[in-house]
């Protein structure tokens, strides 16, 4: 039996499990780089019975899931994988298992992005470094108006906390009631309004049909000029080139980007030069914690399969 553990860009997938429970009932390997061609997927993992993939970072879609005669078993890190084509593994008679997940970093990660968002941390400190001081004016938070988009498990966390530092919370998602809002100490407004006042516009929808591509170039037009949009969520709810065209035109401030439509980022990417943004690379989950209960769970459910597999 061959294992194959893919996208451990860190090198960390021994330190926050101990395999060794498997390493005598099969043959570990680890992939520490990412591929983004179909065919070098393939390849790759032609030999392997089992593949544990992290998070959404190399999509197991029907092409690729077709072309892996050997594959047996899929370890997926989190509760559900949207690359993974599960219909089809389990067409083939391939189960797909999960681990258990915390949204606890994503809350803080969003944070974190707002508070160095409204205070300009990164340029100042980069600033500092060269020689600088104090090249800029930062914004408080409390008196303004938060905006979420999507209020779910995230979203209320993000708001709670905003009420703490003295923020109005307002919402607004396509299934969200009054009443669901007033729970979390945040107020339904309709979508149009929810960008025409916010002072900070996070993003907090599963990414779907409705939801893909939804912040475009008129709702980015409703935005004050003075607005911090942070996305923490997925890349592709976002407009992408409508987003590079606000930001450039300086129509909104700026924005705070942990999430993208193609991961990794490209070299050349808008988002790695804009001055008035503030990317990091979907680090929202990359935690000790996080990866501790990923890659044990991992562990654990291969081990279990392999019990019951006899």
């Amino acid at each position: 039996m061959r294992i194959a553990v893919l996208d451990d860009y860190q090198n960390v997938a021994r330190r926050f499990a101990d395999w060794s429970s498997l390493e005598t009932r099969a043959e570990i390997t680890i992939f520490n780089d990412h591929l983004r061609d179909e065919d070098a997927v393939v390849e790759r993992l032609a030999p392997f019975e089992i593949v544990c993939v992290m998070r959404e970072r190399t999509p197991l879609t029907a092409a690729i899931l077709g072309r892996l005669p050997r594959l047996r078993l899929i370890c997926s890190t989190g509760p559900r994988n949207a690359s993974i084509d599960v219909a089809t593994a389990e067409a083939r008679g391939v189960p797909v298992l999960h681990t258990r997940y915390s949204s606890r970093s994503t809350i803080e990660l969003t944070w974190a992005l707002i508070l160095a968002g409204m205070r300009d941390l990164v340029g100042e400190a980069n600033s500092l470094r060269a020689g600088g001081w104090q090249r800029s004016v930062g914004s408080g938070l409390a008196g303004r108006t938060l905006g979420l988009l999507g209020l779910g498990n995230i979203g209320a966390e993000v708001a709670r906390i905003g009420s703490a530092f003295g923020m109005r919370p307002i919402a607004w998602s396509h299934n969200l009631t009054a009443e669901r809002a007033r729970e979390v100490g945040a107020e339904r407004v309709e979508r149009d309004e929810l960008f025409r006042q916010s002072d900070v516009l996070s993003v907090h929808l599963v990414l779907g049909e409705r939801s893909r591509g939804l912040v475009g170039a008129p709702l980015l037009a409703l935005m004050k000029p003075s607005a911090l949009l942070v996305n923490t969520s997925r890349g592709p709810i976002v407009d992408e080139a409508a987003l590079i065209a606000a930001l450039s035109g300086k129509r909104i401030a700026a924005a705070c980007l942990d999430v993208f439509d193609v991961e990794p980022l490209p070299a050349e990417h808008p988002w790695r030069t804009l001055p008035n943004v503030l990317a990091t690379p979907h680090i929202g989950y990359v935690s000790e914690e996080i990866y501790r209960l990923f890659y044990e769970d991992t562990v654990s459910n291969i081990r279990n399969w392999l019990d019951a597999s006899g």
